[in-house]
């Protein structure tokens, strides 16, 4: 892009910049930033950016920054916005796609901090395969009101508590002012801290990029060295297909069930493993549940947030522990220059109730069940460590929405009672479009008392910030003629976590009756709702744009 005399109008336009002839002759480093004024995670990641600049041009390159579009899916949840995230995922990694390849940079850091975005920049970084780091703009300190912790989920259920008359209005008000005090992404165990996690357990972010506070002066380093490190990996080319292995993907879905991650890992990874050539399945997070205990017992399901994670050593820390079960791989290359095991040499676990010892795990099994059965024969997903015992295995009687609003305006309206299962279809990826987040229904099961008797199924997916009883990813979906589309009012379901099961108990003979009468409801779309709903897989694939 810059060398030789045919490169001479290339140059006139990089100093047009600004650009002296000393830094055109170094190498050119991408900096992906996702800041803007609308996602508290991301208001900040401007000082975050200026940082990594710092430690680019400290270690001889020219940093330069291009923007990246963000949604915030708590802002967008519960309305027609929400049909817009997870497509926008696979934009994000298109745009990098785009800017990347057409301004030739030798090495990229990328700044995410939630939602989409982080695994949007995870497939670009995997897809580019230049060397690179990611560098979040790391959680949202917790909030308290009066004398307890409480974050964005204390508000979502607080509504389900106001239904129920445990929560006065004004209570409500206050909590909603205090339950997000920093900037940063949400400081629980929700989607964007979980990649921000996963991302540092694969090697791809620098030890401490899922947990170090977004408002700690330790981030800002944290993105300094970032900045150093990648000109390490661009003289040593070590690119991010040689750090996310196969091997790297079993070790961050072993951290994800220590952690109990997000269910929406179980759509992230996959897509960021198609990237690199690698393929995962469902299995791959069942069987690695069944091998690894649930250490970690982060909000919403559990009383910890992100900052006592960290307090407690980190995501370092949690695989030191994890370093004794031998499932990971730590030979594996990481972002550091150095391997996985290495890298733990230095990890220390500092509070054993945040991340505890495997004989006092808090569950034997990973934070993520995979369901099979007649009503998800390709695989439904559960966040098993958020689930209450009395919902473990259940039969439950089917009350059926074709939609996300009639299922919360029945749940609210005091229409779903002990021992139903909310069933909310077409909500997928493809019959959504756009396969929305469910956490105002399952805030509000939680918040009016109804998790330990009420159980929510979907072909849609949950935020995780849900916890309860909340099956997602329900596949095939509705709307490609799956079981759950046939499902109908008062129908039994069975519920058996433990044993992988999840059943529609009506017979084969009525089920081909019912078939016969079916058809998917007709949509009227355009722009990018459209196309999505046209190129995506299924949720058992990812989500992900169909091959070309």
């Amino acid at each position: 892009m810059k060398k030789s005399h045919e490169k001479a109008p290339h140059r006139s336009l990089l100093k047009a910049n600004g650009f002296t002839d000393e830094e055109i002759a170094r190498p050119f480093v991408g900096i992906v930033n996702s800041a803007n004024d609308i996602i508290p995670g991301h208001i900040h990641l401007n000082q975050v950016c200026q940082a990594v600049k710092a430690g680019v041009r400290m270690a001889g390159g020219t940093p330069m920054e291009f923007s990246v579009i963000g949604i915030c899916d708590g802002i967008a949840m519960n309305h027609e916005g929400m049909r817009y995230s997870l497509p926008s995922r696979e934009i994000i990694a298109d745009s990098i796609e785009l800017v990347a390849m057409a301004h030739a940079f030798d090495a990229l850091v990328f700044i995410p901090n939630c939602d989409k975005v982080v695994p949007g920049m995870l497939m670009a970084c995997l897809r580019l395969d230049v060397p690179s780091v990611v560098v979040s703009g790391g959680p949202m300190l917790a909030g308290t009101l009066r004398g307890r912790s409480v974050d964005l989920i204390s508000v979502f259920e607080g509504i389900g508590r106001v239904k129920a008359g445990t929560m006065s209005d004004s209570e409500l008000r206050e909590l909603e002012g205090c339950a997000c005090p920093t900037a940063g992404s949400c400081s629980g165990m929700f989607t964007a801290n979980s990649m921000n996690c996963l991302t540092e357990a694969i090697g791809l972010g620098l030890p401490g990029n899922g947990t170090i506070p977004a408002v700690y002066s330790e981030r800002i380093r944290l993105a300094k060295h970032a900045g150093m490190k990648v000109m390490e990996l661009l003289a040593r080319d070590i690119r991010p297909r040689a750090i996310a292995t196969p091997k790297a993907f079993q070790n961050a879905i072993a951290v994800d069930m220590a952690l109990g991650c997000s269910t929406n890992t179980v759509l992230h990874l996959p897509a960021m493993a198609f990237e690199a050539g690698i393929e995962l399945d469902l299995d791959d997070f069942d069987r690695m549940g069944t091998r690894v205990p649930h250490l970690c017992s982060l909000s919403p399901a559990g009383p910890h947030h992100l900052e006592d994670l960290n307090r407690a050593g980190g995501i370092q820390a949690v695989m030191k522990r994890l370093a004794e079960t031998g499932v990971l791989g730590l030979n594996e290359p990481t972002a550091t220059g150095g391997t996985v095991g290495e890298n733990l040499e230095r990890a220390e676990i500092l509070d054993p109730e945040v991340i505890r010892e495997l004989d006092r795990a808090y569950h034997a099994q990973g934070g993520i069940a995979i369901l099979k059965g007649s009503l998800a024969p390709d695989g439904a997903v559960v966040k098993q460590s958020g689930v209450l015992p009395e919902m473990m295995q259940r039969t439950v009687t089917a009350r059926v929405f074709d939609s996300e609003e009639d299922a919360s305006e029945a749940i609210l309206s005091g229409k779903i009672v002990k021992g139903d299962v909310v069933v909310i279809r077409y909500e997928g990826p493809r019959g959504g479009p756009g396969m929305r987040e469910m956490l105002t229904p399952t805030s509000a099961i939680a918040g009016m008392g109804l998790d330990t008797d009420v159980a929510l199924i979907t072909d849609g997916r949950f935020s995780g910030g849900t916890r309860g009883a909340a099956i997602g990813h329900c596949s095939p979906e509705a709307a490609q003629g799956g079981p759950i589309a046939l499902v109908r009012e008062g129908d039994r379901i069975r519920i058996d976590i433990p044993g992988r099961k999840l059943d529609l108990l009506v017979e084969p003979d009525e089920l081909q009756e019912r078939r016969r009468s079916w058809s998917a409801p007709k949509k009227i779309l355009s722009g990018v709702l459209a196309r999505y709903a046209n190129m995506a897989l299924s949720a058992d694939k990812g989500a992900r744009y169909r091959d070309p």
